[in-house]
């Protein structure tokens, strides 16, 4: 009797507990589901054939990126470098055959040899040097990044044709990241299912002195395991350089962390010991189905970072709770946990195709809209020159009734054109983009001429593709002024140093053209230092407060934009203005007040505003199949302390 007792409990709590532990043994999978769900609800563009395949394009790199890093933190390890090892190894590839003539086929062994290398050394570090694997692969994160720029002088190299490929379709419709996702999942999935190495990850991550006594040489399998992190990593690296059709030195920034947040989202421990190649995937298809949908709902760029973070909480919570909840006891009817596991995906499946259905039904593959629907992708918002931009843009789009998307690529050209690729698969009336760099651009302005949809080109140029209007002011031409006004003020004679922008950027690039060839008419200027600031204020700061080290004598700066030229006067101090004379560039608010201080010489202006406010005219008669002229140019002026008061920007 105290037996039926009990199994009645269990059948009258039996159904609870089950769905209780499907649910929180496949969380990631659930999410997913929830995620697909909400958005097709929210968004009729979301659930059609072309926004999906172009989700799992962007899934691809950061797929590939965690499969690696899955493989060690399955081992209790971490790895921070795998972001600059891909821009390093697709550097190498394109330097390796566009430069030195190596055959195409050894240039991929080459780069994928880097990726072999850069792990190595990491196991190295951490299996016989002791180092922690956070030191170790931070460490290596810089020397990867260094190197990449030290190869590329800092410039994009063009990619092979024949590798660039990769970044195309078969037959017309499926992605070849997407299949080169999958092929690496699958190697993923059967070396840490099916091989001994794989085994020992679990070993090594579960307990790595068990492992040691009894028998596992752990440390030569710490050098297999971030090896193969490498090799991951460089084949993410080649498959990003191919989707831009370039190797940019600054590819993958930052990509290191959405790989490890791939891996936690997944279901794997960051302790270590659990985890697997499916949890991965579905894991970086989350974050991509999130970067996706939020951006087709026209959330805030910034708000998209605060949603992100709050979902790789609640990835790790849910890690922390699964792992109180201890062992799984095995469901009757599932033939135990592959047979769950199974039950599971097929349950998704059905789901899926059943919110398919339903979204195609209410909302026919399309979104209505009485206003004409535009995309504004900005290559950052952490710039008060972009802000300025957009507030011009915002302003005339709501003037002229409008519904205009803006995003932000946050400096990284394949970020942007994952934005770029959703204005094109959401059918947006024309897109406005402000490239991160004019070479990565390209194909996926090439994508959007051929579904018809306008592109207007703002600030920087788009190469290797057709735009209908460049609305720019040049930026050469202002880096010659720049020069002209510093070697002026200081009459002809004097010492100066250069603060440059972001390495790999086209403004960058332009702006210190403009500035060598305006120095050039004047032989008794000369350059102590020039250095990179990256465009930000405070390494404008740190940057100049070096070279005042070795320069106390420089009696002039040139700085590619106004940030970086604020920070130089902070580092200056009293000298800004006095012994030391600053010119900067954008003519930002911050940059006029110093102006009007009189710590800043001159500004170069570009009246930002006026470059969003014509490029949005200019994509609505585009639109409207209006005449549009090739390039339409915003001059720029230099402003003193002479013309600031009616300068307005």
């Amino acid at each position: 009797m105290a037996t039926d007792t009990l199994k009645g409990r269990a059948g009258a709590s039996g159904a609870p507990g089950a769905l209780r532990r499907l649910l929180l043994d496949n969380g990631a999978l659930t999410a997913l589901i929830v995620l697909v769900v909400a958005l097709s609800a929210l968004s009729g563009d979301f659930l059609t054939t072309d926004n999906l395949l172009n989700i799992g394009v962007q899934a691809a790199v950061t797929a590939i990126l965690a499969f690696g890093v899955t493989f060690v933190i399955v081992s209790a390890g971490i790895d921070l470098s795998v972001g600059s090892v891909a821009a390093l190894s697709a550097t190498m590839l394109a330097w390796s055959a566009t430069q030195h003539g190596v055959p195409v086929a050894l240039a991929v062994l080459v780069a994928v040899a880097t990726g072999v290398v850069a792990g190595l050394v990491n196991g190295f570090l951490i299996a016989y040097g002791k180092l922690p694997p956070f030191i170790a692969t931070l460490a290596m994160l810089s020397v990867g990044r260094g190197l990449a720029l030290v190869i590329s002088q800092g410039s994009p190299i063009a990619f092979p044709d024949s590798v660039s490929h990769l970044g195309d379709t078969l037959g017309g419709w499926l992605p070849v990241p997407v299949l080169v996702m999958v092929v690496m999942g699958l190697i993923a999935a059967v070396v840490l299912g099916r091989t001994y190495i794989g085994r020992s990850m679990y070993a090594i991550g579960g307990n790595e002195e068990a492992a040691r006594l009894s028998g596992l040489r752990v440390r030569r399998q710490k050098l297999a395991i971030y090896a193969l992190s490498g090799v991951f990593a460089a084949v993410a690296g080649v498959v990003l350089a191919a989707r831009l059709s370039s190797a940019q030195p600054q590819a993958a920034d930052g990509y290191e962390l959405d790989a490890i947040a791939a891996v936690v989202i997944g279901g794997a421990s960051l302790a270590g010991g659990t985890g697997k190649a499916s949890g991965t995937l579905i894991g970086a298809l989350i974050l991509a189905v999130l970067r996706n949908g939020l951006n087709l709902l026209s959330v805030s760029a910034f708000w998209q970072q605060v949603v992100i973070g709050v979902v790789i909480a609640l990835a790790v919570l849910l890690d922390t709770v699964r792992r109180k909840a201890g062992a799984t006891p095995v469901a009757a009817g599932t033939g135990g946990p592959k047979g769950r596991q199974a039950v599971t995906y097929a349950l998704a499946a059905v789901v899926t195709v059943a919110v398919v259905g339903a979204t195609s039904f209410l909302h026919g593959g399309s979104s209505s809209s009485t206003n004409p629907r535009m995309g504004l992708s900005l290559s950052t918002l952490n710039n008060p020159f972009f802000v300025q931009i957009r507030a011009g843009a915002q302003a005339e789009a709501k003037r002229l009734g409008v519904d205009l998307t803006v995003t932000d690529a946050q400096n990284d050209a394949s970020q942007q054109a994952n934005q770029l690729q959703n204005f094109t698969s959401s059918h947006v009336g024309a897109i406005i983009v402000n490239p991160v760099d004019s070479d990565a651009a390209g194909n996926s302005v090439t994508a959007a001429d051929r579904a018809r949809i306008p592109v207007i080109a703002v600030d920087r140029g788009v190469n290797k593709a057709s735009v209908d209007t460049l609305v720019a002011s040049d930026n050469v031409a202002g880096g010659e002024l720049a020069a002209k006004t510093i070697a002026e003020k200081l009459g002809g004679q004097g010492k100066i140093v250069i603060l440059q922008g972001q390495a790999g950027t086209s403004a960058a690039r332009e702006r210190a053209a403009g500035f060598a060839r305006g120095l050039k008419d004047y032989p008794g200027i000369r350059v102590l230092a020039q250095q990179p600031a990256d465009f930000d204020r405070t390494k404008g700061l740190d940057v100049m407060s070096n070279l005042l080290q070795a320069h106390p004598d420089v009696q002039g700066v040139i700085a590619a934009n106004d940030e970086m030229a604020l920070g130089a006067i902070k580092a200056l101090g009293s000298k800004a203005g006095k012994s030391v004379q600053v010119v900067g560039f954008d003519g930002t608010p911050d940059g006029l007040t110093a102006v009007k201080d009189g710590t800043l010489y001159a500004s170069v202006a570009q009246q930002p505003t006026q470059l969003g406010k014509i490029a949005v005219d200019n994509a609505l008669k585009a639109v409207k199949g209006e005449k549009v002229e090739p390039t339409v140019k915003v001059p720029v002026k230099v402003v003193t302390k002479d013309n600031v008061a009616g300068f307005t920007g």
